[in-house]
C-alpha cells in the first residue's frame, strides 16, 4: 500500500509539480453544534457528505485555518476544506487556498446557501455578487469574485427583519424531508463537474425546488 500511495504521489509532482490542486471545493457554514442541519449550514452538510461518499476524511490543518482533505479523482487532484471561522469570516481560509493551493480562481469552488432560490434548487455560476450573504462578502474582499459558486437555495423569511433568525434556523419539517435527496443530486452534479465544463454541468444540473408532497 504504501508503494502504491507513493507511485500515486509521483504521478501527480510530474504533472503537477508545484503541487497545486486542480480543484478546492469549500463549504461554508458555522462551526458548532447548535448550527449542526440550520439553513445557514447547507455548504458544511453538502461537503460532508460529499466526503463521507468518497471515502475522505476532514482532518484539522492550521495553515489553512479549516478542516481539510484531498484526494485524487479521474486523475485530477482535488482539496476539500471547511472554514473553522464563523461564515462572516470564512473568506480567510478562502484566501489561505488561493494563496498556497491553486493557480486560478476558477480552481475555487464554494458552496453556499442562497435565500434567492427556493428550497431544492442548486444553481452553478462563476462570478457574481454576493446577493447579502456574508460568507461571499468576506470572500470577494479576500480573493475577488470570479470562482466558481454552487448556490443551494434555502428561500426567504416572510418578513425581510426575519433573516438572521431564518438562515440561522432549521429547515421546516417538510424541507427536511427531502435535503437527503437535494445533498444526492448536488454531489452528482459535482461528479459530473469534474469530467465537463461549467457550461454543461449548469445546464444539466441545475436542480428545481423541492417537490412538496
Amino acid at each position: 500500500m504504501r508503494k502504491l500511495l507513493k507511485k500515486i504521489l509521483q504521478i501527480i509532482l510530474k504533472n503537477n509539480p508545484n503541487n497545486l490542486l486542480d480543484l478546492c471545493i469549500i463549504g461554508l457554514g458555522n462551526p458548532g453544534d447548535k448550527h449542526l442541519k440550520t439553513r445557514h449550514n447547507a455548504g458544511y452538510d453538502y461537503l460532508e457528505k460529499l466526503c463521507n461518499d468518497l471515502g475522505i476524511v476532514l482532518t484539522p490543518n492550521k495553515k489553512l485555518d479549516g478542516h481539510y482533505g484531498e484526494a485524487v479523482i479521474n486523475d485530477l487532484k482535488i482539496g476539500f476544506l471547511k472554514p473553522n471561522e464563523y461564515i462572516n469570516n470564512s473568506g480567510k481560509s478562502v484566501l489561505l487556498v488561493k494563496r498556497y493551493h491553486v493557480k486560478n480562481l476558477s480552481d475555487i469552488l464554494v458552496i453556499h446557501d442562497d435565500m434567492d432560490l427556493e428550497p431544492g434548487e442548486v444553481k452553478l455560476k462563476e462570478g457574481g455578487g454576493h446577493g447579502g450573504h456574508n460568507g461571499l462578502r468576506s470572500t470577494d474582499e479576500m480573493i475577488s469574485k470570479e470562482y466558481i459558486r454552487v448556490r443551494m437555495g434555502i428561500g426567504k423569511p416572510e418578513h425581510k427583519g426575519e433573516t438572521s433568525s431564518y438562515v440561522l434556523g432549521d429547515f421546516t419539517a417538510q424541507e427536511a424531508l427531502h435535503l437527503e435527496d437535494w445533498i444526492d443530486k448536488t454531489c452528482e452534479a459535482m461528479e459530473f463537474l469534474l469530467e465537463n465544463s461549467l457550461e454543461d454541468t449548469s445546464s444539466l444540473h441545475t436542480i428545481k425546488k423541492f417537490q412538496q408532497q
